[in-house]
């Protein structure tokens, strides 16, 4: 049986500390992972303020995560969220998933980011340059149109 690990995370997020926790298997043969990272915007951003709902947050990666262990034959599954002030060109998330192709991985990655996107209850305020805090950023219809591929 596959076994999965979420978890929200107020210190930085190291990805390498967490790709060992797939441990894999003699049948693994693939490994997926995807690493976003706080972006600057052009210059115009100095920080992400990220927030969540604890508890919820946590409870909602997990029925994602066991969603994406029912819909693929995966090895293992982790999806780690920083909540926080994230710098620019921090980690702000990373999924990972294991099985023994790499269709069944990538794909797993790619729904734990696209449901993580829409479904999970974070929000994101923006700290520009300067020091100021800026708006919080609003869902937009790409995140909603990535995560209605998989109906």
């Amino acid at each position: 049986m596959a076994r999965f690990h979420v978890e929200v995370l107020a210190e930085t997020l190291d990805p390498a500390a967490w790709l060992g926790e797939i441990a894999p298997s003699e049948d693994t043969g693939a490994l997926a992972s995807f690493i976003g990272l706080c972006r600057g915007d052009g210059g115009r951003l100095e920080a992400l303020e990220l927030e969540h709902y604890p508890g919820m947050a946590e409870a909602k990666m997990a029925e994602i995560a066991q969603q994406a262990l029912e819909r693929w034959p995966l090895f293992g599954l982790i999806a780690v969220h920083r909540s926080g002030l994230v710098q620019v060109g921090e980690p702000i998330v990373l999924v990972a998933a294991g099985s023994a192709h790499r269709d069944a991985a990538f794909d797993a990655v790619r729904f734990m980011m696209d449901f993580l996107k829409t479904d999970a209850p974070f929000w994101k305020r923006e700290h520009l340059k300067g020091g100021s805090a800026g708006p919080w950023v609003e869902a937009n219809a790409k995140d909603d149109a990535a995560r209605e591929r998989w109906h």
